[in-house]
């Protein structure tokens, strides 16, 4: 229940702020006894606001800068926090803890403005800031405008349609969940009135984004509302539902109508406990596929029976047999033919072309490339010839959905061949403006599929200057020869979460090398032969299998049913 709202909001006076904080101090704080209800008013052009409700709590603020923050540059009277640094270029961020079903308006320039918590109402406005919101749901009423663009936004709900107002202003207007009522009277239809459930948000912005309850994170490089492509539609017939509801948020009306334009979705198979019937058998053969990496995350290829452990629900299983696995694999070469790699052509055919050579004959292979979208160039087959055939299919240009294309590779192409051994092979800059998905919302598709990536990120502008065979290169050129911090950390994420490698390449030659030695880290495999006591299909949450050195790490591709082993078979 939520207790009675009183009206008023009191400010204490900062406790010991002289002694707390001396003129070389980054932060500055003070309490603040608020009542449940409190109106605020908080103005800061010169930083983000983030603004907290908690039930019963310590109510603060707080001012951080990079420079030292004192009393003078945060102005407080009652129901007002206001931000006038000294230094009108210095950043001050603040951090604003509130009891719950408090009435806010907020007003910042180009900071972030972030809310979480029950508020009875929120009013934001922003020039370019960000404004996200982390509420509850169950009945908000919203108010959404853009004075100078249209709208950018992502919702965990379906919105209203936009409306385009007078003077090039855009709005969003209506409620989502049940408005909750109280009665009156003795009367069932006797008047109704909302109850303090209800949350309130009036935005209001020139060209920010709005986020209700999504995640930033979780939000695709292009904001617009706009047709699904054919990588999203495939995406959303996949049934992967943590990478349809990516979709949904990004494009809810598209989402909604092609949704509805398909038959009834099947679920797909799936694992659960016997609840009755007759035990298994006591005992059965299983053979594990693994693969073991040392601390750089590098195959390891000269182990044996003796150096695995295998363990079934904390009890060790004897080990029957291990072997080095020579299973081929199923190879999908994704390759970004984007505007930024257009003049580069050439070089992306011979790159590829280099890899299919270099892979084992026994491997299938398939090359998906993509700009806005995805297009197949060829199923997975061992014809290099013809692979290499089909490389002169494909003209460059166009935006980059390298996350779409990311994850049509996985829950499309992939989908039917889990638990067989599958690899991602990907020659891009890692950058992304294009795509529906954000790059969180892969991961956990990305480690249930199995699939081990390669991230081969190359900068375009190193293939610039390498083809023009330029040795002594500007200085103030250099630094658009390397990849962006994001696309650095992306790869090293996307390699580490699959048991891949990632191979950021600053000289051209090394793409070759690169190639070599993911051959011979998908050729780093063992098949585990053990006793199993487990009624369980597939991977068993209770299945572990570990290296006896302390420096090696397991991962467990896949696990089937095995016949007897002929040395174990014992007469009646």
């Amino acid at each position: 229940m939520i207790r009675p709202l009183a009206k008023h909001l009191v400010f204490l006076t900062a406790i010991c702020l002289a002694a707390a904080y001396s003129a070389t101090a980054q932060t500055f704080a003070a309490d603040l006894q608020l009542k449940d209800g409190a109106k605020l008013d908080i103005a800061n052009l010169y930083g983000r606001v983030f603004v907290r409700a908690e039930k019963d709590p310590r109510s603060t603020v707080t001012a951080a800068s990079p420079a030292a923050v004192s009393a003078d540059d945060v102005k407080m009277s009652a129901g007002k926090i206001e931000v006038l640094p000294r230094d009108r270029n210095k950043r001050i961020d603040l951090t604003v803890i509130l009891p719950q079903r408090c009435r806010v308006r907020i007003e910042t320039r180009d900071g972030e403005i972030a809310i979480v918590g029950n508020f009875a109402s929120v009013e934001a406005k922003t020039t370019t800031g960000t404004i996200t919101t982390d509420i509850p749901l169950d009945s908000v009423k919203y108010d959404l405008e853009w004075t100078q663009s249209r709208p950018r936004y992502v919702a965990d709900f379906e919105l209203e349609k936009v409306k385009e107002k007078s003077a090039g202003r855009f709005v969003i207007s209506g409620r989502s969940g049940e408005k909750t009522k109280k009665k009156k009277g003795k009367d069932q239809d006797s008047e109704s009135e909302d109850v303090p459930n209800d949350i309130q948000l009036k935005f209001s912005t020139a060209r920010g984004i709005v986020l209700i309850n999504v995640p930033p994170n979780e939000v695709g490089s292009d904001l617009r509302e706009r047709p699904l492509t054919e990588a999203a539609k495939a995406i959303v017939r996949s049934g992967d539902s943590l990478l349809m509801e990516a979709i949904r948020r990004a494009a809810p009306q598209y989402y909604g109508d092609y949704l509805r334009s398909l038959p009834p979705m099947k679920r797909l198979p799936s694992l659960r406990n016997s609840s009755g019937g007759e035990p298994g058998p006591a005992a059965e053969f299983r053979t594990a596929l693994v693969r073991v990496v040392d601390v750089q995350n590098r195959a390891v290829s000269d182990l044996n029976a003796s150096d695995f452990v295998v363990t079934e629900s904390g009890e060790q299983r004897p080990i029957v047999k291990v072997e080095r696995s020579d299973a081929p694999f199923n190879l999908v070469l994704l390759l970004d033919v984007s505007g930024s790699v257009e003049n580069y052509i050439t070089f992306i055919r011979k790159a590829a072309r280099a890899f299919i050579e270099t892979v084992e004959k026994k491997d299938r292979i398939a090359i998906i490339v993509f700009n806005d979208d995805v297009k197949v160039l060829s199923g997975f087959t061992t014809d290099k010839e013809h692979l290499s055939e089909t490389l002169d299919s494909f003209e460059a240009g166009g935006g980059t959905a390298f996350y779409d294309a990311l994850a049509y590779t996985v829950a499309d192409v992939l989908r039917p061949m889990k638990g067989e051994r599958t690899a991602i092979v990907i020659l891009s800059d890692g950058e992304d403006n294009r795509s529906f998905l954000a790059f969180d919302s892969l991961l956990g598709s990305i480690q249930e599929s199995g699939a081990m990536i390669y991230p081969l990120f190359v900068p375009t502008g190193l293939i610039q200057e390498e083809m023009l065979g330029k040795k002594d290169i500007d200085p103030m050129r250099k630094r658009y020869m390397s990849l962006t911090k994001r696309s650095e950390g992306e790869g090293e994420k996307l390699a580490k979460i699959s048991g891949g490698v990632f191979f950021p390449i600053s000289r051209l030659a090394q793409i070759n090398t690169a190639y070599e030695d993911i051959v011979k880290q998908l050729r780093g495999a063992y098949s585990i032969t053990f006793r199993s006591m487990s009624s369980e299909k597939g991977v068993s949450p209770n299945l572990r299998i570990r290296v006896k050195r302390g420096d090696l790490f397991v991962t467990i591709s896949s696990v089937k049913a095995a016949q007897m082993p002929a040395d174990q078979e014992q007469t009646p």
